[in-house]
């Protein structure tokens, strides 16, 4: 880790607002595009009156945090480096930690390939002190790697911080922590045999729930605690799909669970009076996400993401705060960022024709709202994104981004189709910066949630055994469309995408061909069987199911991996193909564009391919984003010119 405290007076002249000039996205170099955000990770304190934030410039780039009000100086501050920054999360108001991560072999008592380990870094504000925090519990050796998102809660007037973490006993076991503040004091709270246990900590701090999951029968059990003892309360079988443990209902006085039932997601309240599940919940179960009370863990809403991105508080004047921080930015995209304990004061993210793409605080005493500052200091004007929607050859509707140049005609133009990563993934109506600097080059960009996407448990179904199939054929039906619509070229068209969406470019040229005229693949998967094969042997057995299930195939020897790997249809590849991957990607292995590199070149196909170096499978670093973008952008230019 390279965080290092940074000096108080030295940053008095930082503002949030950006002081460059900005523009239009079309006028604005590639290389903003590439780099991290100029502003991110924005969080106000528990009482509302500082906040936190991650600030770039240029190579520097610092988590910072300044007093809210009339100051123009800023408390203290962190200088990041080359650190991979995750998360920045308050304790209360005089810590803040973050979350950052490296990628590296497996520490003694883990056993597979290398991985991203996260671990968790202290700042005390007050003190200007920043240091690791570790499990250190007597009589238990501990690994200071952190799994899943910390929970805090506030006990006997303290805050607590809880966090799934590892115990070395025969082997590694997971373990729950609590981390006490202001010493941090350290307590080993609760251990499981099971990988992946899951507790849930109520708001006096006691764990109440525990879920764990048994591979060699595919059996979960959900427990409660009940005279010092764990007990289990629900429990059934399932190979991929299992419960999940929500949160705490608004009143705390049970669990939320989600299940599947049918296909369709259904929530089910767990009394811990009587540990008994009751009756599925009207309200919940369709929510993209949830809002969590933060000292409780208590559920107090939930977000419709897909579409209109609307924010539901079971709470009556939560909403009324709510539907007020909407009204200072009238047909924008509104989300929430942070706010204070009392909702008093939040900080949300804006992006639309008004505003740009910026932070903002909305005060409810005041009722005002300030722009705290643009997330890409130099663009002023991003590119408009519209929803459409299109028939696929089956029939079945399915709904896209599109996002346009500024000020072109909307007839002819060159396309890129850019299908998102997962494929249980979706995109939505947010500002994405891979389309942005695409559009800004002249292109127009079509973002299809084609079927297997996760709009809804139904469209995520339609997309079983459709890889490299009818979710192929989504995205070229798209192309169909808007050539229909007149709005692009049916000559002018590439494909490129990450991760999944890497393998969705690389079959648009090889399993189904003459819809592009080249593809760009970051992180793709050409080879299926060599993949299911890797993950066999690094991942848990479930992360195969959940591949096997979209992909069709039910071993190793299946037929169906043939029929859909990219790299069986060289011969079928007519059009320049463009390889990017990172050398420290531990989710798609670099070995699959490799394998594809010496594959297209052994068959005389042009293929280029750009190694990004100590690169992992999400661009983390600014230096290697914009490789990638500029590859892509100069490839693009080379083989569909945008004029």
């Amino acid at each position: 880790m390279n965080l290092r405290i940074a000096a108080r007076a030295a940053c008095g002249a930082l503002l949030l607002m950006a002081g460059a000039p900005a523009g239009a996205a079309d006028s604005i170099p590639l290389a903003v595009f590439g780099h991290l955000p100029s502003l991110e990770d924005v969080a106000i304190s528990p009482d509302g009156t500082k906040i936190a934030f991650v600030k770039t410039d240029g190579d520097n780039r610092s988590l910072i945090v300044a007093p809210l009000g009339g100051k123009r100086e800023i408390i203290g501050g962190v200088r990041i480096g080359n650190t991979k920054l995750r998360d920045v999360a308050w304790i209360d108001d005089d810590n803040l930690i973050a979350t950052v991560s490296n990628t590296s072999p497996p520490p003694f008592g883990f056993v597979g390939a290398t991985r991203e380990w996260y671990q968790l870094v202290n700042f005390n504000i007050a003190k200007l002190k920043v240091s690791p925090l570790s499990f250190d519990v007597d009589h238990v050796d501990t690994f200071n790697v952190v799994a899943g998102d910390p929970m805090v809660r506030v006990v006997a007037g303290r805050s607590v911080l809880y966090v799934r973490g590892y115990c070395v006993r025969e082997g590694t076991v997971p373990c729950l922590f609590s981390i006490t503040y202001p010493e941090r004091r350290v307590r080993l709270v609760d251990e499981a045999a099971e990988p992946g246990t899951e507790w849930l900590v109520d708001a006096s701090g006691n764990a109440a729930a525990q879920f764990s999951y048994h591979e060699n029968k595919k059996a979960w059990e959900i427990k409660t605690r009940q005279n010092g003892h764990w007990n289990v309360v629900s429990s059934g079988t399932a190979a991929v799909d299992t419960p999940d443990m929500l949160g705490f209902s608004a009143d705390g006085s049970a669990i939320v669970v989600s299940f599947l039932v049918n296909g369709d997601p259904q929530w089910r309240p767990l009394n811990l009076a009587d540990n008994k599940l009751g009756p599925p919940l009207a309200n919940g179960a369709s929510f993209s996400h949830l809002i969590e009370e933060r000292k409780s863990g208590r559920i107090i809403g939930g977000v419709h993401e897909i579409g209109s991105s609307e924010y539901v508080f079971f709470d009556n004047e939560l909403q009324a705060h709510w539907n007020a921080v909407l009204r200072a930015f009238p047909d924008e995209r509104v989300k929430l960022e942070s706010n204070s304990d009392d909702f008093s004061r939040v900080v949300v993210s804006v992006f639309g024709a008004r505003d740009g793409y910026v932070y903002a605080l909305y005060d409810w005493y005041s009722h005002k709202a300030v722009i705290l500052g643009r997330v890409y200091e130099e663009i002023a004007a991003p590119s408009a994104v519209r929803a459409i929607s299109y028939r696929a050859a089956d029939g079945l509707t399915i709904p896209a981004l599109l996002t346009l140049p500024h000020a072109a005609e909307e007839k002819n133009l060159p396309l890129v189709v850019l299908p998102h990563g997962g494929p249980a993934d979706s995109d939505s109506l947010d500002f994405d910066w891979w389309s942005q600097a695409l559009a800004a080059q002249g292109y127009a960009v079509l973002q299809p949630n084609f079927r297997g996407s996760t709009l809804n448990s139904k469209f995520m179904e339609a997309g079983f055994g459709e890889w490299g199939r009818k979710m192929q054929s989504d995205l070229s039906d798209g192309v169909r469309y808007l050539t229909k619509e007149g709005l692009v070229d049916p000559k002018r068209v590439c494909i490129a995408g990450a991760s999944y969406g890497g393998y969705a470019a690389l079959a648009g040229v090889t399993i189904e061909s003459g819809v592009y005229r080249c593809a760009v693949s970051v992180a793709g998967i050409s080879d299926l069987r060599r993949m299911r094969k890797w993950t066999i042997a690094n991942e848990a057995p479930t992360s195969q199911r959940y591949w096997d299930r979209f992909i069709g195939a039910t071993d190793q020897n299946d037929p169906k991996l043939l029929a859909v790997s990219p790299i069986e249809h060289i011969a079928a590849v007519t059009v320049p193909v463009l390889l990017i991957h990172g050398r420290d990607d531990t989710v798609v292995p670099y070995e699959q564009s490799d394998v594809m590199l010496s594959a297209l070149k052994r068959a005389g196909k042009p293929v280029t391919l750009v190694t990004m170096k100590h690169e992992d499978h999400w661009l983390s670093r600014s230096e290697t984003r914009l490789q990638m973008l500029q590859a892509t952008v100069d490839f693009l230019k080379a083989n569909n010119p945008p004029n």
